[in-house]
């Protein structure tokens, strides 16, 4: 079986060959995060969270510092996480019907269960399923959900985040020795608890004390002008209600964020309670583990709260990938555009398992073949009146965005490299003209394209 490679900025380095005996492939363990921006994390740079063991990941295996969603909402991103598909192919997001049994079939966990793999399920699935559990039980040996409002187990009241770390240990502790596994552990934190506006980040008792005597910071483009200039269609909408759930004034703020990142200060340690165990029973030299997050997430930016819109910090998402079988290149910063669409074809590619063909994900274990992503099509077509739907193109200099509901105004074009915090809409400017059109054109084709991709079936 041919190697695999992982591609980086300034190197590439090779991976183990996959093995035709499965008890030698690699264990894979993947986390995911809730709510998370890519550069709220320690190693990301952020200068107040504390997420120790996420930054020893990152230490040992590769960042990827321009990963990305291409939805920005967690229903559908979990969906794309699952199958390697667009919102636009696999067709799910809330409201809509579940994933089909096809794309189900073609799941990473299902793939990875079918060639062997003892699969594992704990957290927010945030998805539904064509068949249900006979769609579950085709992806997962074990499935475990747990809930943001599960904080008790009987009469104890141990929080949701270190339920999932204490499943995530019992599958890890209960494998076979002879089986490889691949584990999901999909967390709930840091997401908010939308109906509790006074505790809206409950955070464990662990984490009480974490952060506070630090003041603080204030985003960078905070409110003021930089809501004025926003759209009138963004300005009345969800991102602009939730605000006033969470940031509209200092003490709410102050609260809510020093809440928030002890939320994920607490998932962090939760990280590493999995990862002693791996240590524990020896297997952490033949354990890939892979962290991100679903979506990204404004923390008063613009004025806004929530996700669903098509700036960087609701597109950005942290990714790590820890390998432990490469011997070089560890803490590796790599700047490729990397997408939640590549999680899927990753995962079967380090399994060494055939990648169905109509993944539109590319593995991350690149083949070495030189070609670099210049750009990706992004998309949220919830149904929400509050929400409003769009489509568009990120490159790697210019981002496009139609809100295409809108009467009028709904289209935005940013020049990244002037203007890094996108805070002009270049559409009407005659210099870009030929680079809007260049835009509109290319999203318009990949809409057409994935969408038609919905009803095709590759065998």
């Amino acid at each position: 079986m041919r190697p695999l490679f992982f591609a980086f900025t300034t190197t590439v380095l090779l991976l183990a060959p996959s093995l035709a005996n499965a008890d030698q492939r690699p264990n894979i363990v993947f986390f995911l995060s809730d709510d998370h921006r890519a550069d709220v994390l320690g190693c990301a740079g952020h200068p107040v969270v504390k997420t120790p063991n996420i930054d020893h990941l990152a230490a040992r295996g590769e960042r990827f510092e321009n990963a990305f969603v291409t939805t920005s909402i967690c229903a559908a991103s979990r969906a794309t996480l699952f199958t390697g598909l667009f919102e636009r192919t696999h067709g799910y997001t809330f409201g809509k019907p579940p994933i089909s049994a096809a794309h189900v079939s073609d799941s990473y966990p299902a793939q990875l269960k079918a060639a062997g793999y003892r699969t594992g399920f704990v957290g927010k699935f945030g998805v539904k399923v064509e068949g249900d559990q006979l769609a579950i039980n085709e992806m997962f040996d074990s499935f475990v959900t747990v809930g943001r409002g599960q904080q008790g187990v009987g009469e104890s009241t141990q929080h949701f985040t270190d339920i999932a770390g204490d499943k995530a240990i019992e599958f890890v502790a209960t494998n076979a020795a002879d089986k490889p596994f691949c584990l999901s552990v999909s967390f709930n934190a840091a997401h908010a608890q939308d109906g509790d506006k006074t505790n809206h980040y409950p955070h464990p008792a662990t984490e009480s004390e974490l952060y506070a005597d630090i003041k603080m910071p204030r985003p960078e483009l905070d409110g003021g002008v930089h809501f004025d200039s926003q759209p009138e269609f963004l300005r009345d909408s969800m991102n602009r209600d939730r605000y006033f759930w969470r940031w509209d004034t200092p003490e709410k703020y102050d609260r809510n964020m020093r809440h928030y990142f002890r939320m994920l200060s607490a998932m962090d340690r939760n990280v590493g309670r999995v990862m002693e165990q791996l240590n524990k029973q020896g297997l952490t030299d033949n354990t890939v583990i892979v962290f991100m997050g679903d979506n990204g997430y404004y923390m008063g930016e613009r004025g806004f709260a929530g996700k669903w819109s098509h700036y960087e910090q609701s597109l950005r998402v942290p990714l790590i990938v820890c390998d432990p079988r490469i011997d070089e290149g560890a803490g590796k910063v790599n700047e490729n555009i990397a997408l939640n669409l590549d999680i899927a074809p990753t995962l079967l590619d380090l399994a060494g398992v055939d990648i169905p063909a109509r993944f539109q994900g590319r593995s991350l274990a690149d083949q070495n073949d030189g070609v670099t992503r210049r750009g990706f099509f992004c998309e949220h077509r919830m149904q929400n009146d509050r929400i409003p739907k769009w489509e568009g193109y990120r490159g790697t200099r210019y981002v496009y965005a139609n809100y295409y509901e809108q009467e009028s105004g709904g289209e935005l074009l940013h020049d990244l490299k002037e203007d890094p915090n996108q805070l002009t809409n270049l559409v009407d400017d005659p210099e870009y003209n030929k680079r809007l059109i260049e835009m509109r054109a290319r999203t318009e084709e990949l809409s057409k394209q994935y969408f038609k991709a919905r009803s095709e079936r590759v065998e």
